[in-house]
């Protein structure tokens, strides 16, 4: 078992933060505590229906605002659809709330560029998720040919500043699972960059080092990444360990050791161009734990308590603040939350699943006791 695979280690180490860093306050019966400006999720699927109403709260607890993914049925494709669901969102968070959606559009081979015009105007839409067709869950109305069908929509984005947000793996068949982000990068992403360099451009969840490297080598601003904490604490042998595990299959798949380790260092040592991407996607237990099982691992209600723990083992809790709260915001050219969170270091056991109406949805480390507790502060 790696290392990160463990619970977390008693005694590590804290690293006093710096300007931004995150401020160590004191309280009683607790040995550490961290005041963070409250973060953002950069990448979130909150559903429709009955599971959106079971899982916005955990969202609403911890984060400020976050990028809602449009891969709902039907897809969000149009500036009047991402006004609807944005309402829907709204009647379903806790009373009293603050949680701010923010909203994306779903590319098409058919969307227009007049859409994104509206979409800007409409002052809730903040970007365009590009899913190549058949890449992930309800990716099948996604994107054929994007330099032969969307170039005009996104140049359109490049006049609106409007972000493109990429689910960065190519879909033929032909190639291997473990090898379609690179393969995206070297046919695609980079040809995109170099075609469009005044396009805003976030790839979400990376999972290899090719990714980072890719990233690294671009224009701080220009384009940027998303982490989520399972590409942070799992590489691919978390998907056999025991026995087939489907609450730890997601796409992009996990990976080689190597490529989690890249990533660590990447966010850890400070980057301004990653930043907190949940990737957090709930689907019922029935539809995980089945012969066809869905991708997704649903982390909102342990992602903050998961961040930190990746960041204390690397001794780089003085970053922490940076990538939850400040990036982000940072890259989108949106003004940095001002209320504040607690992370305290009191062990608390995450639920061994949710329920709902429709059935139970299982979190993310379910039954397992973390060292990193967040709430809010007064």
């Amino acid at each position: 078992m790696i290392k990160t695979l463990n619970l977390p280690c008693k005694g590590s180490k804290f690293f006093l933060g710096k300007a931004e860093g995150p401020r160590p306050i004191k309280t009683k019966g607790v040995k550490m505590d961290l005041s963070l400006t409250r973060p953002d999720d950069w990448h979130l699927h909150l559903r429709d229906g009955d599971l959106l109403g079971a899982v916005v709260s955990h969202s609403a607890h911890h984060f400020g605002r976050a990028i809602i993914m449009p891969n709902l049925k039907p897809p969000v494709m149009t500036t009047a659809a991402a006004v609807a669901y944005r309402e829907s969102i709204l009647k379903a968070l806790p009373e009293n709330s603050d949680f701010t959606p923010l909203m994306t559009l779903y590319l098409t081979d058919h969307m227009s560029p007049n859409e994104i015009k509206l979409a800007r105007r409409s002052g809730v839409v903040f970007a365009v998720k590009l899913y190549p067709a058949g890449a992930t869950t309800n990716s099948q109305d996604g994107v054929t040919d994007l330099f032969g069908k969307c170039l005009p929509v996104l140049e359109e984005m490049v006049e609106q500043n409007m972000p493109l947000l990429v689910h960065g793996e190519v879909t033929d068949p032909e190639v291997d699972i473990f090898d379609r982000e690179k393969l995206f990068i070297d046919t695609i992403l980079r040809p995109l960059v170099q075609k469009l360099p005044r396009l805003k451009v976030v790839m979400e969840h990376v999972t290899t080092l090719d990714a980072v490297r890719f990233v690294e080598s671009c224009i701080e601003g220009s384009v940027a990444a998303t982490v989520t904490p399972q590409h942070l604490l799992l590489n691919r042998n978390s998907l056999f360990q025991g026995g087939l595990q489907p609450h730890n299959y997601c796409l992009p798949v996990l990976k080689r050791e190597i490529h989690r380790q890249a990533i660590v260092s990447a966010v850890t040592r400070g980057s301004k161009q990653f930043f907190l991407g949940t990737d957090s996607a709930p689907h019922e237990r029935r539809w995980k734990e089945c012969p066809c099982g869905c991708a997704g691992i649903y982390s909102s209600p342990v992602a903050l308590s998961l961040y930190a723990m990746v960041f204390e083992q690397a001794g780089a809790l003085d970053k922490l603040e940076a990538f939850t709260s400040f990036n982000g915001p940072d890259f989108y050219g949106l003004p940095r939350n001002t209320s504040k969170i607690r992370l305290s270091k009191a062990q608390w056991r995450v639920p061994e699943s949710y329920a709902f109406e429709s059935g139970e949805i299982v979190p993310m480390f379910a039954g397992q006791t973390l060292e990193w507790r967040p709430s809010t502060m007064d």
